[in-house]
């Protein structure tokens, strides 16, 4: 018997995933692995076959490598989104500027792995991109895609902000790099874009006990502010 994927959960058809990459071996190694899960893959190798495939195949998520022959990632998944906004995205990427992905995040994509990258970290990250889809929510308990810190709250799937229960309404860019931040707490990211961090910075901590700090000389990073009376974390 073949083993239950998590699509079973929720649906009688096991989640429909396109890979898109211009190397043919890292297409059909992504494919294999996500078949091993029982779920069902295809591949695409450029930018327009992958907008072709996806209104063929109407997949629930993409798997989409942002340097493509033809189109860029992103033009990609406008296009797609453009017939289907609920399909989620999980960027590839050999970039390491941290402005890059926030982008990529910006213009709409739900996550990204950069490469090189680990098999069973694309399928852990695509488990929780179709667990947002409108047939992956159905039963699961409010704020299961929620990113929590401190009294900071980001729900992915909504794409809300609150702090200590008061909404904070953000910019696509803005909300994108507060998720970078939060997905890497208490790391310190070199190259992020100074003047959305200033734009955060106003929205989140103001009147508030500071979460994002600077770096001398290396860049920023959000802590869970301490409670009031007490040193920082």
């Amino acid at each position: 018997m073949a083993a239950m994927s998590v699509s079973s959960l929720n649906s009688t058809e096991p989640w429909r995933f396109l890979v898109v990459d211009d190397e043919p071996d890292l297409v059909e190694v992504v494919c294999g692995a996500l078949r091993h899960e029982g779920w069902e893959a295809v591949g695409a190798h450029n930018g327009r076959e992958a907008v072709s495939a996806a209104a063929i195949w109407r997949p629930d998520a993409v798997v989409l490598d942002m340097m493509l022959p033809d189109l860029d990632g992103m033009e990609v998944m406008r296009r797609i989104h453009a017939a289907r906004p609920e399909v989620r995205v999980l960027f590839l990427t050999a970039r390491d500027a941290v402005e890059d992905r926030i982008a990529g995040i910006a213009a709409g994509g739900d996550d990204y792995v950069a490469k090189p990258f680990s098999l069973d970290e694309v399928v852990v990250r695509l488990r929780s991109l179709v667990r947002r889809t409108p047939r992956g929510r159905a039963g699961r308990a409010p704020g299961e895609d929620c990113l929590v810190l401190g009294d900071l709250v980001l729900d992915e799937a909504a794409r809300e902000v609150t702090r200590g229960g008061e909404p904070i309404e953000l910019s696509p860019k803005e909300f994108a790099l507060l998720w970078f931040l939060m997905r890497h707490p208490r790391q310190v990211q070199a190259h992020v874009v100074e003047l959305y961090i200033s734009y955060l910075r106003k929205k989140v901590d103001a009147g508030r006990p500071a979460m994002i700090h600077t770096v001398r000389g290396a860049g920023y990073v959000i802590k869970a502010a301490a409670p009031v009376g007490l040193g920082a974390p």
